[in-house]
C-alpha cells in the first residue's frame, strides 16, 4: 500500500491514470478556483469501501480526541475513506451525501492541508483538486493559538461553509442548519478515523480570518471547523 501524504498520493494516482502531475514548486492557485480551470489539477481518489472490520458501535465506544501523532503519513485509501465519510456521495445521481444537509443545499466545502500542500475535495466523482505545494500546517496551528497537534497532524481537514447556498432556501434559519451540518460531517470523519485506527481531534478555536487568508478562500467560503488527523503517537 502507498504511504503518502495526500498530495503525493493523488499525484501518483494521476500518473497511474495517465494524467500529468503538478510540477514541483508550482505556484499555489486560489483555493476556490474552478476545478475545471486549466491551472488546477483534478485527480480521482481510491474507491471508498462500504464495509469494514469495525462496527459502528465499536467506533462510537472507542472514539477519543487524540492530540499526539507519530509523524508518519496516511495512505491514499485512508484519506479517501475519511473524505467520503464526511461528504462523500452515497446515492445514485450525486445528491445523497454521507452527512445530512438541510434541503440538500450542501453548503460545506472540505480542504486538506498536508506536508505536501493544499487540496480541495470534490464529492462528485470522489476527486481532489490540487491547489498548491506549500505546507500550511504550522501556520494553521498558529491560527489556532498554538495548538501544536494541528502542526503535527498528517492531515488537517478544514471544513468551510458557503452559507448563501442554504440561506437562499431557509433565510435566517440557515446559519443554524449549516453549523449543524458541519457537526454531522465532522463526527462522521472522527468515527471513520477511529475505525481506521487513526487519531483525530476537532478544533473549533481559531481565527477565522487567518485560516481563510492562509487557504486563499473565496469570500463566501467561511471556515467553521478544523480536524487534525494522524497515526496515534506516544
Amino acid at each position: 500500500m502507498q504511504r503518502v501524504d495526500i498530495i503525493v498520493a493523488v499525484i501518483l494516482l494521476s500518473l497511474m491514470a495517465g494524467c500529468t502531475g503538478s510540477e514541483e514548486g508550482a505556484p499555489a492557485v486560489r483555493a476556490g478556483a474552478d476545478p475545471g480551470a486549466e491551472s488546477v489539477e483534478v485527480v480521482e481518489m481510491p474507491e471508498p469501501r462500504v464495509e469494514g472490520p469495525v462496527s459502528l458501535e465499536e467506533a462510537v465506544a472507542a472514539r477519543r480526541s487524540i492530540r499526539s501523532y507519530d509523524g508518519t503519513p496516511l495512505e491514499a485509501a485512508e484519506v479517501s475513506q475519511l473524505l467520503w465519510a464526511a461528504q462523500g456521495v452515497t446515492e445514485a445521481g450525486g445528491r445523497g451525501r454521507a452527512a445530512p444537509s438541510a434541503g440538500g443545499t450542501y453548503p460545506l466545502e472540505l480542504y486538506l492541508a498536508t506536508a505536501d500542500g493544499l487540496a480541495r475535495y470534490l464529492p462528485e466523482g470522489h476527486r481532489l483538486a490540487l491547489l498548491g505545494g506549500v505546507d500550511l500546517r504550522s501556520e494553521l496551528a498558529a491560527a489556532t493559538g498554538g495548538q501544536q497537534w494541528v502542526a503535527d497532524a498528517a492531515v488537517v481537514v478544514v471544513i468551510a461553509a458557503v452559507f448563501e447556498r442554504t440561506a437562499g432556501r431557509y433565510g435566517e434559519r440557515a446559519e443554524r442548519y449549516v453549523y449543524l451540518e458541519a457537526g454531522h460531517a465532522a463526527q462522521n470523519l472522527l468515527l471513520q478515523a477511529t475505525a481506521l485506527g487513526l487519531g483525530a481531534v476537532p478544533v473549533g478555536a481559531f481565527r477565522d480570518a487567518d485560516v481563510a487568508h492562509l487557504l486563499s478562500l473565496p469570500g463566501d467560503h467561511i471556515p467553521v471547523y478544523l480536524i487534525a488527523v494522524g497515526r496515534p503517537g506516544g
